[in-house]
């Protein structure tokens, strides 16, 4: 039996083992931080015996909520990922167990989404007439932060797109790639027609150190990223002062941030009304936004969500409540959950990299209704 995690975005500990039922393990914490919750780790053992796993801090984490219902992802390909029944056990501990069908297998928080699978995407992405790559600084750990710019930069409506502040919000950086995907697609006349008014700037990981370091909240500082957006520094938050830099030079008339819940189950959005130059106008935006998304994609809701925040109090270190307060424009976090989508369930499955990535090619449809009404 052997537990390995020397591999990007590994994280777990091994605290005792009697090398069959009752493996014990934990969480490490992020770097530089006490936010703690991501698990990744390779397993090698016997085929065909049954072993069991329990993560005994489960109830220090920091979303402890996000175990109720919760169930492991595994794979032995690392290409197909499957859930393995868990159980959060009075409320303390959360144990599953598994039948090995191979000589080793993976196990994580959600599919991870790996550093080398985002170069690739940046590589590949470039190869299109219609993409330009720029690094537009460097991270913490002096790793490149990629921006794809999609479409002609000359074109009156710039829209940004933000994922995976939260490194372990991996969903986030499916998501990304879905909505890259179709935006390069030749073919797709929905794309084609949008990058006719519109030009998008994508950021698909936003904090590249605290993926590699298998960190669930931090970057390698220890800082919260979408708790740095007034007042970034580049000794601190970099990430966040060099995009928060760039979109002051272009300018933003629709952002979205894209990330992962913990504890709700559900697909959803939260908007700008805190802020305090939230108008009608923008509230008519959100609301076409959110009904034109769920018209054609029906993992997306909106009677599920967090709750909003009350007139001119919006947390104006947050991503998107900075940017719509900055530009007055059209701006959401979107939420999809680490669990599964209670609506539509997959047992198999739970919420997966397949459906992040659908969801991220639908988004373009509320864009497309919209750009004619966003700011100028």
């Amino acid at each position: 039996m052997n537990i390995n995690t020397s591999f990007d975005s590994g994280n777990i500990e091994v605290i005792s083992s009697d090398n069959t039922h009752n493996i014990q393990l934990q969480v490490r914490t992020d770097s530089n931080s006490e936010f703690k919750q991501w698990f990744h780790f390779k397993f090698s053992g016997d085929v065909g015996k049954s072993y069991g796993f329990e993560l005994t801090n489960a109830k220090d984490c920091s979303y402890v909520e996000g175990w109720q219902n919760y169930n492991v992802v595994a794979s032995y390909d690392r290409q197909y990922w499957f859930r393995v029944d868990s159980e959060f056990t009075d409320e303390k501990t959360l144990k599953f167990s598994h039948t090995l069908e191979q000589d080793s297998i993976y196990f994580a928080y959600f599919e991870p989404y790996s550093y080398e699978r985002h170069q690739n995407l940046i590589q590949a992405s470039q190869l299109s007439g219609l993409c330009q790559h720029k690094v537009i600084g460097q991270t913490v750990d002096g790793r490149d932060l990629d921006l794809l710019v999609i479409g002609d930069e000359t074109k009156d409506k710039k829209i940004w797109v933000t994922a995976r502040q939260h490194p372990g919000e991996t969903m986030a950086e499916w998501c990304a790639e879905g909505l890259i995907d179709r935006l390069l697609d030749s073919d797709d006349a929905l794309s084609r027609s949008l990058l006719d008014k519109a030009v998008f700037y994508v950021v698909p990981n936003m904090n590249v150190d605290g993926s590699y370091r298998g960190n669930l909240r931090s970057n390698a500082a220890g800082a919260n990223l979408n708790r740095e957006w007034q007042n970034p520094t580049v000794e601190k938050s970099p990430e966040v002062f060099y995009v928060r830099q760039l979109m002051q030079k272009t300018g933003v008339d629709a952002f979205l941030d894209l990330h992962g819940d913990e504890a709700l189950p559900y697909v959803f959005v939260a908007g700008s009304e805190g802020v305090p130059s939230y108008s009608d106008k923008i509230k008519s935006l959100e609301e076409e936004f959110k009904a034109i998304l769920m018209a054609v994609n029906p993992d997306f809701q909106d009677e599920y969500g967090y709750d909003k925040d009350e007139p001119g109090k919006a947390n104006l270190t947050v991503a998107n409540a900075w940017v719509a307060e900055e530009f007055n424009c059209l701006s959401f976090t979107l939420e999809m959950p680490f669990k599964d989508n209670a609506n539509l369930p997959n047992k198999e499955t739970g919420w997966s990299s397949e459906r992040s990535f659908l969801l991220g090619q639908t988004l373009l449809n509320p864009l497309y209704q919209l750009v004619d009404k966003l700011r100028s």
